[in-house]
C-alpha cells in the first residue's frame, strides 16, 4: 500500500517540487541560463521519470499498452545497435509521447546520409553518453613518474548530449530502415525464455506460492506456470528473479544487503524490474509491471537522488547483458548516436 504522500495522481497533477525544479532548470539551460550543465542533465531526466510515474505511467511498460509500438529495444536505425541504460527509458518514453510505431532512431545527419530527411517541425529527443576522462595535467604528472606523488590521476565523469529522431519522424528513408520485423510466434517466445533460464545455470526451482531470489543460498524460486493466470507472466516473473540472481557477489556484485522497506532494497528492486523489462523486450515478450506496489519507494529514491535512475538503468542493462551472454541472443551493445 502506498503512503498518502506517494499516491499516484489520477488527473496528472500534483508534481513534486523536485520535478518542477528539474523542468525549470532544463528550461533555463535552453534559454541560455547559468544552471550547472552536469547537474541539470540528471535533474532533467529524473524529473521526467518522476512525472511519468506520478501519472501512473511506467516507461518500461506503456509503449506496448498503447498498441502502437512493436515490442523491442530502441536501436540505432543505421548501425542496428541497441541503446542501453537510461537511454532505453528515455526513448521508450518518447515512443509513449509520440505514439510512434518504430523503435528505430537516428540523428539528423544520419537521416540525410541515408537519403531521407527529418520532417520540418519535428522535435528530436535528447539521449546521453556517459564516460570518464583524465585531465591533461594529471596525465603528464603520471607520465613523469613523480615518486613523491602517490595519488592516482583523477578520472572525472561526464555526460554528453545527442539528439535523435524516430524513424517515423523522417521521410524518404530506405524501406529497410522503416520496415518492422514480424513478431515472433508465441510458442517460440516461450522456447527462448526457457532456453535462457536453462542456459543461465542458475539454481532455478519451481514450486510454492511465492517468487523470490534467496541471496544467502543463491537460488531462484517461482511458482509453477500453471499457478499464473496468464502463462506468459511465469516468464516475466522468472526474468525478474534472474535479474536479482545476477547481482550475487560472484557475478555482478551489487549490494543486496538492504532489508525490505529500505532505500537500498528499493534500488535493487528497481534494477531487477528494469532488467526484466529489457530482457522481455529482447525476447519479444511484452513487458509488464510485476511489482507496482514498490512505486512509492521508487519515487522516494528518485526524489532523493537525481542519479538513481541512471544507475538503476545502467545496472539493469549489465544484468540483461550477463544473462543474454549465456544464449545466442545478441547482447546489449551501447549505442548513443553513431
Amino acid at each position: 500500500m502506498l503512503h498518502e504522500n506517494t499516491k499516484v495522481s489520477e488527473n496528472g497533477k500534483g508534481r513534486t517540487g523536485q520535478a518542477k525544479r528539474g523542468f525549470r532548470a532544463a528550461r533555463k539551460i535552453r534559454r541560455g541560463g547559468h544552471a550547472a550543465p552536469k547537474v541539470s542533465l540528471y535533474d532533467e531526466v529524473t524529473a521526467q521519470i518522476i512525472a511519468q510515474l506520478e501519472d501512473g505511467i511506467f516507461p518500461w511498460v506503456k509503449p506496448w499498452n498503447s498498441g502502437n509500438a512493436v515490442t523491442g529495444l530502441p536501436r540505432n536505425a543505421i548501425s542496428g545497435r541497441h541503446y542501453s541504460g537510461i537511454n532505453i527509458l528515455i526513448l521508450w518514453g518518447a515512443v509513449i509521447d509520440g505514439g510512434y510505431p518504430s523503435q528505430d532512431w537516428l540523428t539528423f545527419r544520419q537521416a540525410l546520409a541515408a537519403g531521407g530527411c527529418v520532417r520540418k517541425g519535428e522535435k528530436g529527443r535528447t539521449i546521453f553518453y556517459a564516460d570518464r576522462f583524465t585531465p591533461d595535467d594529471d596525465r603528464k604528472e603520471q607520465g613523469n613518474g613523480d615518486a613523491g606523488n602517490s595519488d592516482a590521476p583523477r578520472s572525472i565523469p561526464f555526460l554528453k548530449r545527442f539528439t535523435v529522431f524516430n524513424a517515423a519522424q523522417c521521410d524518404g528513408l530506405p524501406e529497410k530502415l522503416t520496415a518492422e520485423p514480424a513478431p515472433l510466434p508465441q510458442r517460440e517466445l516461450h522456447d527462448q525464455a526457457e532456453g535462457l533460464i536453462a542456459a543461465s545455470t542458475a539454481d532455478f526451482r519451481t514450486g510454492g506460492t511465492k517468487a523470490f531470489y534467496n541471496v544467502g543460498t543463491d537460488f531462484v524460486q517461482v511458482p509453477p506456470q500453471s499457478a499464473f493466470t496468464h502463462q506468459i507472466d511465469y516468464y516475466r516473473t522468472a526474468l525478474h528473479e534472474l535479474g536479482h540472481w545476477t547481482g550475487h557477489k560472484t557475478r555482478l556484485g551489487r549490494d543486496q544487503s538492504g532489508n525490505f522497506g529500505t532505500a537500498l532494497y528499493a534500488r535493487e528492486e528497481l534494477c531487477a524490474e528494469l532488467a526484466s523489462a529489457f530482457l522481455c523486450a529482447t525476447l519479444g515478450i511484452v513487458p509488464t509491471v510485476r511489482h507496482a506496489d514498490y512505486l512509492g519507494s521508487w519515487l522516494a529514491v528518485l526524489r532523493q537522488d537525481n542519479r538513481a535512475i541512471f544507475k538503476a538503468a545502467s545496472q539493469a542493462s549489465k544484468a540483461a547483458d550477463y544473462l543474454l551472454g549465456f544464449t545466442d541472443q545478441v547482447p546489449f551493445r551501447s549505442e548513443c548516436a553513431a
